[in-house]
């Protein structure tokens, strides 16, 4: 590596450590004088000698962005020092939601409701506190309603660098899934 892919390196090191959240790799790239190309072959050579060397961070992707984070392993000794973060939980009413945003965004509280079959209101609120959810914008459509999507944070939770990364949903399993609702609905219907 030569001198100037170590200053650019130090840029990089530089402007993530002061930004704290993910920064697009075009916007690096730009800042350090580089192009896009070059700005990922030295970030990725960044988190292998981060992985490699014995340090306390890490470099992550995230959707094309990289963040500077602590690494997982050392996490407890993290909130011996920081006030203990708040632990999310995700009830499987949140989690059938947030899944539902995850496949579908944007999408609407009217189009989450519909293929849950039940008001979303309090999901979708929870979704947003824990900022695994965020509004997009509005739908061009009568009385415009919000659209939702996932946000970085969501993908920092389940760990995965962008939405291309979410499991494939399994046609005979979504056959089975439709089925097993369509039966509900049919006993809700008898009673």
């Amino acid at each position: 590596m030569n001198l100037d892919e170590k200053k650019v390196e130090a840029i990089f090191e530089a402007i993530l450590f002061a930004m704290g959240d993910a920064v697009e790799v075009e916007k690096l790239a730009a800042a350090a004088g580089v192009s896009v190309d070059d700005a990922q072959k030295i970030l990725y050579r960044m988190m292998e000698q981060y992985q490699n060397e014995n340090r306390g961070i890490r470099l992550i992707e995230l959707d094309h962005s990289f963040q500077l984070c602590t690494k997982n392993e050392l996490y407890e000794y993290l909130i011996r020092v920081a006030k203990q973060p708040r632990k999310i939980v995700l009830t499987d009413v949140v989690l059938e939601t947030l899944s539902i945003i995850a496949y579908k965004q944007p999408i609407t509280k009217l189009e989450i409701e519909k293929i849950r079959g039940v008001k979303s209101d309090h999901a979708v609120n929870r979704l947003v506190e824990y900022n695994l959810v965020r509004e997009l914008g509005r739908l061009d459509a009568p009385g415009r309603p919000l659209l939702f999507g996932t946000t970085e944070d969501f993908l920092r939770h389940f760990g995965i660098k962008s939405l291309d990364d979410l499991p494939m949903l399994n046609p005979v399993q979504m056959e089975d899934f439709k089925a097993e609702a369509e039966e509900e609905v049919d006993l809700k219907l008898k009673v």
